[in-house]
């Protein structure tokens, strides 16, 4: 299991918790232990052009587009899910993502933001990332922009994608399910119980 250092996220949060759900992980931005591994987290964390700058400084967007070629998982977290989107507008900036999924990334339209905090999640029924979980079950979330739409019909190895959403002032996409890509809005490295429960879903997946 590898983590990609490529300069953004909580690196270290992330590797213990993926750590306690039962891998072994390695941190680094070599792109053979990345593309050799069984899985590939991708963290992010700050502005989305910034976390692109980042990921393409060690090709990451290349390595994450081999291992998706592969069948090989990969789990998005936060700005990690938020780049594999087409592109990403902040402070009306535009920034070009990784383009694995149709759509922008924008500013959430609330009251308060950022959304920080614990918030529900309307999970698809054949979930198995959420498997397992009670339709109560919070998770912990801290941004201001997300996908507001889904664009994206057919999926990865022909699989129907399957799309969590949540709330904050407006309706949001909190997680994808698309073949051997995965991604959460919300951190599960952060989210306790809960968070270790959805982390081991998605560890059971790459037996």
């Amino acid at each position: 299991m590898v983590i990609l250092d490529y300069g953004s996220g909580n690196l270290r949060s992330a590797e213990r918790a993926v750590q306690r759900a039962g891998a072994n992980v390695e941190v680094t931005a070599d792109p053979h232990a990345a593309l050799e591994a069984d899985g590939l987290v991708v963290p992010g964390v700050g502005a989305f052009s910034a976390c692109m700058e980042g990921l393409r400084s060690v090709s990451g967007e290349k390595i994450i587009g081999k291992r998706l070629a592969g069948g090989r998982p990969v789990l998005g977290i936060c700005v990690g899910m938020q780049i594999l989107f087409e592109r990403g507008v902040e402070h009306g900036v535009e920034a070009e993502g990784a383009g694995e999924w149709p759509g922008t990334v924008d500013r959430l339209e609330a009251e308060i933001l950022p959304h920080m905090g614990w918030n529900t999640v309307r999970a698809p029924e054949d979930s198995r990332l959420f498997a397992g979980l009670d339709a109560d079950t919070r998770f912990y979330f801290v941004h201001s922009y997300a996908a507001r739409t889904w664009e994206l019909d057919s999926g990865l190895a022909g699989q129907q994608p399957r799309v969590t959403w949540a709330n904050h002032g407006q309706d949001f996409v909190a997680a994808v399910e698309n073949g051997p890509l995965w991604a959460t809005q919300f951190h599960p490295e952060k989210s306790g119980d809960a968070g270790a429960h959805l982390l081991r879903n998605w560890l059971h997946t790459l037996a």
